[in-house]
């Protein structure tokens, strides 16, 4: 056994199997539990799925703020253009997220209008986002915009139908990378 001052005994590390444990049966548990009431959320079908109108407003709003997000990085891209080599890389991937979006939501009814039970980046899309005169204030307003939206999205994990979840959890992930790589300045 292994003890001194900074140590820890070996025996009070858990085993790989108790770590496990720990992470899969509360999600085990949460799956199983389901609605023991007969009541279903509010905008899902008859199986617990999220309503295709539903769906489609969950897809235009990512959709819409990923297009508020690119006009930010354009709008910073134009007030400091020696900030290009930089941000160019990530405003292609935030464009290649609002054209997953849109692509997605082609074929869906065009009568779904967007919730509001999610926070949205595109509040005002007709105002230029306005971009801090500091390279540096300009790049943690950016962090910013991509945490808040990256939030926003984890949290619509819960109203997306599978296929969805999984391009919304795929790009917040992408958007947490975008915050780590804003704030090396």
């Amino acid at each position: 056994m292994i003890t001194g001052r900074g140590t820890v005994p070996l025996s009070n590390i858990p085993r790989r199997r108790t770590v496990r444990a720990a992470l899969v049966l509360p999600a085990a548990a949460g799956l199983l539990g389901g609605c023991s009431d007969g009541t279903r959320p509010e905008g899902t079908s008859a199986k617990g799925s999220p309503s295709a109108d539903a769906s489609v407003a969950l897809r235009r709003r990512a959709a819409r703020d990923s297009a508020a997000l690119l006009a930010r990085y354009d709008a910073t891209l134009a007030a400091h253009p020696d900030l290009g080599t930089r941000l160019r890389p990530l405003r292609a991937e935030v464009a290649g997220h609002a054209e997953a979006f849109a692509t997605t939501g082609r074929a869906a009814s065009p009568s779904a209008a967007p919730s509001s039970s999610q926070p949205s980046l595109s509040a005002s899309p007709s105002a230029p986002p306005s971009v801090p005169a500091r390279a540096g204030d300009a790049l943690s307003a950016l962090a910013a915009a991509e945490r808040t939206l990256a939030d926003a999205r984890a949290a619509a994990l819960l109203d997306a139908p599978p296929e969805l979840a999984r391009l919304l959890a795929s790009v917040a992930a992408c958007g947490a990378g975008h915050v780590l790589l804003l704030k090396e300045h």
